[in-house]
């Protein structure tokens, strides 16, 4: 029985998709809801699975391809059974690997080949009947730099001149198309530079007294929500929260020529991943513990770099957090996420000699900064604001006692 494999349903703010990467080639075999192929859209990267036990018979839009919502991707023989992909046994990839192998790597695999440079007879295949797999040249290129002496052409010996070799070489240059992702992220940045009367506050917070908490009861923490770790985040996003509540305007967005109020706070936590940066929502975050928090946060980190993250998990959101200290960041100016009028930016603990009571105390110290609207927000909210959080981390009882 012949079915077609469509592109999924999708929302309404995503016009079409572009087919990322097949996993499967006409006539490999498949089984129910085994991955297929991935559809990347603006936001996430959706995954298409096989409908029941069968095989690809037919692949109607190859990678690289815009397609639209629903629409016909590939035919697909139920209950039938595979065998090696008639497809690749013709590709013209036989110059890249030895005679008899080009039929074992798939389109996924040879483009990752290509693009690094790689020798196809050296990367153990795992697929069906020795084939090379996308996973297979991905393990490859982790343990390449082990490997990589061994492929040198020179011997150890005649060391000066392998550098010489390497300096007057070849400049290579290697030109790849933007993702939609990516894409995307730099039209959004570019559209909050131009559009909104975009500023930013600045101030620092001790952090020693949320240090010291979360070293006191760090272990008993993890203990009792079942292996959840306490970091420093969940204690940004309550104080944000606490925040928001006393300042609604840094909690509303802009609407065409209208403001608009939210009665909730839904804060986004900026994730980093190879896709792209991606903004994940935690929902209704006055009714969330620490811990969750922190297992939601932890569960977006693991999606976004399993490319999992679904368009749910990204839309809305009433107030944006970013932490950049992760990276090493002393100090940075974050853009605003449209439509939201404020973000927030996290950046790297460091020890500093500060005054405290007329003496100098080495403390550890954290830059924050504040970007936000100013059609919707004056200067004075956004101090406050900012000052507001500071002083709830500078005395975390006070978000427990919510004064």
């Amino acid at each position: 029985m012949s079915i077609e494999i469509k592109a999924p349903t999708f929302p309404e703010s995503v016009a079409d998709g572009t087919v990322a990467t097949w996993h499967k080639q006409p006539g490999e075999a498949c089984s129910a809801d085994e991955l297929i192929v991935d559809i990347e859209t603006d936001k996430v990267v959706l995954e298409v699975v096989a409908p029941e036990d069968g095989v690809v018979a037919e692949i109607l839009k190859g990678e690289g391809d815009t397609v639209l919502s629903e629409e016909v991707l590939a035919t697909f023989t139920a209950g039938a059974a595979g065998g090696a992909a008639p497809a690749a046994a013709e590709a013209p990839a036989a110059e890249a690997a030895p005679a008899g192998d080009a039929d074992k790597i798939g389109p996924a695999a040879r483009k990752l080949i290509d693009e690094n440079g790689l020798d196809a007879s050296q990367i153990p295949g795992t697929g069906k009947n020795g084939g090379i797999t996308k996973e297979d040249v991905q393990n490859f290129l982790k343990n390449k730099p082990a490997a990589a002496p061994a492929a040198a052409p020179a011997p150890a010996a005649s060391a000066t001149g392998t550098a010489l070799n390497i300096v007057s070489g070849e400049r290579v240059e290697k030109r790849v198309p933007m993702t939609r992702l990516r894409a995307t992220i730099a039209k959004r940045l570019v559209e909050a530079q131009q559009n909104a009367a975009m500023l930013t506050t600045y101030n620092e917070v001790n952090m020693k007294p949320v240090m010291e908490l979360r070293k006191q009861y760090k272990d008993l923490f993890e203990k009792t929500h079942n292996g959840t770790r306490l970091g420093f985040m969940s204690f940004f996003v309550k104080a944000a929260t606490e925040a928001l509540k006393k300042f609604p305007a840094v909690n509303a967005s802009i609407d065409g020529n209208d403001m608009v109020y939210h009665g909730y706070q839904d804060i986004g936590v900026a994730v980093s991943t190879d896709r792209g940066l991606m903004v994940p929502v935690l929902r209704d975050t006055d009714s969330m513990s620490l811990a969750d928090v922190e297992s939601t946060i932890a569960d977006f980190g693991k999606r976004g770099r399993e490319g999992k993250l679904g368009m749910d998990d990204m839309q809305g959101g009433t107030f944006t957090i970013t932490n950049g200290g992760v990276f090493g960041s002393l100090m940075s100016t974050p853009i605003l996420n449209p439509p939201q009028t404020a973000i927030l930016g996290m950046h790297k603990i460091q020890e500093r000699p500060m005054a405290v009571n007329g003496q100098v105390e080495i403390l550890p110290m954290m830059y924050l900064a504040l970007s936000y609207d100013h059609r919707m927000i004056d200067g004075k909210e956004a101090v406050q604001f900012l000052v507001t959080i500071k002083d709830l981390l500078e005395d975390p009882a006070r978000m427990l006692l919510e004064v």
